[in-house]
């Protein structure tokens, strides 16, 4: 397997974070990446203020589509189909 890249989005306490890692694509691989970025501290925290609820935690990641030989890459994500 070839490592792929992640956004990872992080809201929580106010803050917000907007960060790209590189990983293998399994669960407890990326989570792994997502610790040790966060363990850097290089990482830019914006705040919020009060327009997000606190008591809502989110964490959040996609994979990053460079035009590599990806599957979806050569298509959209969407695609309309009619019957």
């Amino acid at each position: 397997m070839h490592p792929k890249q992640f956004r990872v989005q992080i809201y929580a306490y106010k803050y917000r974070a907007d960060f790209v890692i590189t990983s293998l694509d399994g669960p407890i691989d990326i989570e792994n990446s997502i610790v040790d970025k966060l363990g850097q501290g290089d990482i830019k925290w914006e705040y919020l203020g009060e327009m997000m609820d606190p008591k809502v935690n989110r964490i959040t990641y996609e994979e990053v589509i460079d035009g590599g030989d990806d599957a979806t890459s050569t298509r959209p994500l969407q695609e309309e189909k009619r019957s």
